[in-house]
């Protein structure tokens, strides 16, 4: 089983970018894509966890740090799980963004991942949990 964390708040995958050089149409992606996916990577690594083989399941809970606006009350339900994120980024652009880094060091190819539940929450620290395991 892997089982590691990636502190602060989730990103979502972004859109590839595109850029016209005369006749030629260059895509790329964002840097802040990269960034982000770079250090799920640093995080895997340092939990210094073997890759795993074969179908997998992944557990992918994402916590948001509470918005201040809340009030005492309104803080307690986020915390309780009575209130839940519902913004952004969308759970399948956080999902493609994590499995697509885990890439060649968790797995070989994120497409052996079978299942995948992922959640959004409300948390003290902002950060993403990862769980994945053979099927």
């Amino acid at each position: 089983m892997i089982k590691f964390t990636i502190p602060g708040e989730p990103k979502g995958k972004g859109r590839p970018k595109f850029s016209r050089q005369g006749n030629f149409v260059k895509t790329y992606t964002p840097e802040t894509t990269v960034n982000y996916e770079n250090w799920v990577k640093i995080c895997f690594q340092e939990a210094k966890q073997k890759p795993l083989e074969g179908e997998l399941k992944a557990v992918i809970k994402c916590y948001f740090d509470i918005p201040n606006s809340y009030g005492k009350k309104k803080k307690e339900d986020a915390l309780k799980g009575n209130i839940r994120p519902a913004k952004k980024p969308d759970l399948d652009n956080i999902m493609k963004i994590i499995l697509d880094a885990l890439n060649g060091l968790a797995y070989k190819d994120d497409k052996d991942i079978v299942e995948c539940r992922i959640e959004k929450w409300y948390g003290e620290d902002a950060r993403v949990e990862v769980e994945i395991w053979e099927a």
